[in-house]
């Protein structure tokens, strides 16, 4: 927890209190249902809680903002993200039921009410959001085939609407196709822990 404080000090107690709990959900239904690899568990807050939130250091989502997490698995970064603006609805949609269930109790037991959760394949959502948030899902052309229909036309936000992507590795190959409508933010340039050095945020603007 000490982690999320050190690069995001000016929380709300309610914000606190909800971190908080994140650790002892997750290694109850991690020993039900594998969601995070037993091995990852005890990196929860860095791997996972704080990865999800480097979202939130390259936009701060206006509230009445919509936003999709596709292929959320046991609720990343859709959760993080949800605590840190209560003020914007995040539908988490997975496939796979068992993770969605997962998510599910997580946000029930930590009072989160601004998240609905779906199992269903992307292909099947066709509501309209201000961007669609994944953390290593498929590569981005894939994904903006599977999107590009539920991206809302009127801008809200600083950024343009579209993809915005949690990577890692070397992406130039992905990215080659949209270069011209991609952003991309080294994580290692917001966070000092050597996990993030080779990871980033890429944002991939959509226009309907």
């Amino acid at each position: 927890m000490d982690i999320i404080l050190k690069y995001f000090p000016d929380l709300s107690d309610t914000q606190r209190r909800q971190f908080a709990m994140l650790q002892s959900l997750y290694e109850e239904w991690n020993a039900r249902i594998n969601v995070i690899s037993r091995k990852d568990i005890g990196n929860l807050y860095e791997h996972h809680v704080l990865h999800s939130l480097g979202i939130a250091k390259v936009i701060s989502f206006t509230p009445g903002s919509r936003v999709m997490d596709l292929g959320c698995g046991g609720g990343f970064p859709g959760i993080p993200l949800a605590i840190m603006y209560p003020e914007v609805h995040f539908h988490l949609v997975d496939s796979i039921g068992k993770k969605v269930r997962v998510a599910q109790e997580v946000a029930a037991a930590i009072e989160l009410k601004n998240v609905e959760l779906t199992h269903a394949r992307g292909e099947e959502i066709k509501t309209k959001y201000d961007f669609v948030v994944t953390r290593a899902v498929m590569p981005l052309t894939d994904l903006m085939k599977c999107v590009r229909k539920n991206i809302a036309t009127a801008q809200h936000n600083a950024l343009p609407n579209g993809i915005i992507a949690l990577k890692g590795g070397e992406l130039s190959g992905e990215i080659a196709p949209m270069r011209t409508i991609c952003t991309e933010w080294n994580l290692s340039d917001y966070f000092d822990e050597e996990y993030f050095e080779t990871k980033k945020v890429v944002h991939v603007r959509v226009k309907n």
